[in-house]
């Protein structure tokens, strides 16, 4: 049961990420067409584009079996040597074993989602070749390899470092994922973050059964893409003035446009979410300003969202609905 809700939460706490993400881009791309774009057009493409990124997700998720299967054939080559050495017949296929690698193997909801989009790694096997290549000279493979006993717990430990250190290193991927699609240039190190965690709340008793992380939690997920985006397309002239009012030593003009869809999406938030806490939101833009703007985005937005969301509260339009919302209508000491 406890598993479950960290499941849980952890679901609902990545999607809306990556949503917010994606809104931001959408958004971005809107403003910078010059009138161009429509709203109805800027929903569908962002809607496709939170596909695409769920696409991303199992496509990455592909990546140990892919990795396994390249070590096997190795085995097998070096095992079909005219004069094969000691080693080649009696090979350490610990990696190959690996328990959670054999869960992702069998994972119904992997299985049927790549079915589905028919993702493959196949055409990219210089890629997987050289990844290889990477894990295998990478220490912790090598201590991995050579521990002789073994947990399902070891051996996830070992996928996530092996996501974090060399996946996530590897420059080859994410050339070879711009190439594939425009949609995946900005997002792969982000997913592999999530990937972890999804991997982390395994448990060897979930079998093929284990959990994925949905592209929506509910219906409300995708609903608050949608109202989001064109919440802050139809207020942006509104919004703007807002942060100018409270931008006052800033001219308005200089202020990194990134910036400017960040608060405005702040605010956007704030007033029209009310089972959204102020903090989650204040957190959640103040998070993607440090990856997505310049190095001094988190201090000036955090000042002037702080600044905004108070006189907003003061003049009583954040109203909050929702357990543990109440104290989050009152200004801060």
């Amino acid at each position: 049961m406890q598993s479950e809700i960290i499941i849980d939460v952890l679901c609902d706490m990545v999607s809306r990420r990556i949503l917010r993400i994606k809104i931001m881009q959408m958004l971005y791309a809107y403003f910078k067409h010059d009138g161009t774009s429509t709203v109805n057009k800027s929903e569908k493409e962002l809607l496709f584009s939170i596909q695409k990124a769920y696409d991303l997700y199992h496509y990455l998720l592909l990546l140990p079996t892919e990795l396994a299967d390249y070590a096997e054939r190795r085995i097998e080559i070096a095992r079909n040597k005219k004069i094969p050495t000691f080693e080649d017949l009696h090979p350490n296929t610990k990696f190959v074993d690996n328990k959670l690698i054999a869960m992702l193997r069998e994972n119904n909801s992997l299985l049927a989602y790549i079915e589905h989009t028919k993702l493959s790694w196949k055409p990219f096997s210089e890629l997987i070749k050289g990844l290889y290549n990477q894990l295998i000279s990478n220490e912790d493979y090598k201590r991995y390899m050579e521990e002789k006993n073994s947990s399902f717990v070891a051996d996830v430990t070992f996928i996530c470092n092996m996501y974090k250190n060399v996946i996530a290193q590897y420059l080859p991927l994410y050339a070879n994922l711009e190439e594939q699609s425009i949609y995946w240039n900005d997002e792969p190190e982000f997913l592999i973050g999530i990937i972890t965690k999804t991997l982390k709340q395994f448990k060897e008793s979930d079998g093929e059964h284990a959990p994925l992380m949905p592209m929506y939690k509910n219906e409300e997920d995708e609903e608050f893409s949608k109202k989001l985006l064109r919440k802050v397309i139809i207020n942006h002239e509104d919004y703007k003035k807002i942060i100018e009012k409270f931008s006052q030593n800033w001219d308005i003009e200089r202020i990194a446009f990134m910036d400017i869809i960040l608060m405005e999406m702040a605010i956007a938030e704030v007033l029209e979410f009310p089972s959204i806490p102020v903090k989650v939101t204040m957190n959640e833009y103040l998070d993607l300003s440090k990856y997505y703007s310049t190095s001094r985005s988190n201090l000036f937005i955090n000042g002037i969202l702080d600044k905004i969301f108070n006189s907003l509260k003061e003049e009583g339009k954040i109203k909050k609905a929702g357990r543990g919302l109440i104290g989050d209508l009152l200004p801060d000491n």
